[in-house]
């Protein structure tokens, strides 16, 4: 299946999560001099409009990325300042914000010499566009299953790797064969940080992927969930992200984020964390 599309999800508060673990992992990650292989499994299209029919019908950023742009000033955590940083790059100080960068371009944001992205789209119409924007950004986009090949790519030149795994689940699988890839790839490269987004639904799904990779051999993997104070009686409730391998200190400094962020007066959520595997 092919049909979901993130136009119509980008900057919700999912996203906030997602980007706000990734930015941090890799700034983090780069303050040591040696370079890093960057892979995006899911890239979609790059960029988003946040005024298009399509981010207008559903509306999830009013309540997401929205309400964090609104409450920038009142942030206590000294890591919100590089997200706001590029939202402003592509706002140029607008309220409310009218486009939102996707992951690739969050990882672009922050390349330096020698390290590398490679971003893979499934999707005819989101690869298409990923590829435009990639054409003169130093990016390379292959039009393929990120899964599948992200295993082929592994492992990279560049000494050091950091990977974000973050498809739709629109198919029920997906939650076991993300389970079954990050192994994979782990066991190619253990050294490697991977970052694996996945939802929190009313149905319980995301408890295959959890339970999967405990049962692995897997180690060293920190969990977090936000999980909507008001949230829907359909679809999803939640949103979590697995960190394999986070940076020392990773964990109490997103932590100190969206404990910042989490408030009725910005995101209405609540937060659970915790190792999922240990060391």
């Amino acid at each position: 299946m092919l049909s979901y599309l993130h136009a119509f999800h980008a900057g919700n508060f999912a996203d906030v999560q997602k980007h706000g673990a990734l930015t941090l992992a890799l700034s983090m990650m780069q303050t040591k001099a040696s370079a890093i292989a960057c892979f995006d499994t899911h890239a979609g299209s790059a960029i988003y409009d946040l005024k298009s029919e399509r981010a207008r019908k559903t509306a999830e950023a009013d309540s997401g990325v929205q309400k964090l742009w609104a409450s920038r000033n009142s942030l206590v955590s000294e890591d919100w300042p590089l997200v706001l940083k590029v939202l402003s790059r592509f706002n140029a100080g607008e309220e409310p914000l009218t486009v939102y960068p996707g992951s690739p371009v969050w990882f672009r944001q922050f390349l330096r010499p020698g390290d590398s992205l490679t971003a893979f789209e499934l999707h005819p119409t989101e690869s298409g566009q990923l590829a435009g924007w990639a054409a003169d950004q130093k990016v390379r986009v292959l039009h393929e299953d990120g899964l599948e090949g992200l295993l082929r790519q592994l492992p990279p030149a560049q000494p050091r790797l950091m990977v974000l795994i973050d498809p739709s689940y629109e198919i029920k699988t997906e939650y076991s064969d993300v389970a079954a890839t990050l192994q994979k790839a782990w066991q190619k490269c253990r050294h490697g940080v991977y970052l694996v987004w996945y939802p929190v639904l009313t149905s319980g799904l995301q408890a295959t992927l959890k339970q999967a990779v405990k049962d692995s051999p897997l180690r060293k993997v920190w969990c977090s969930e936000v999980h909507l104070k008001t949230p829907p009686e359909r679809g999803m409730t939640g949103s979590g992200m697995l960190v394999v391998n986070p940076p020392w200190g990773f964990d109490d400094r997103f932590s100190a984020m969206i404990d910042g962020v989490a408030g009725e007066s910005a995101l209405g959520l609540s937060h659970e964390h915790g190792w999922l595997v240990p060391e």
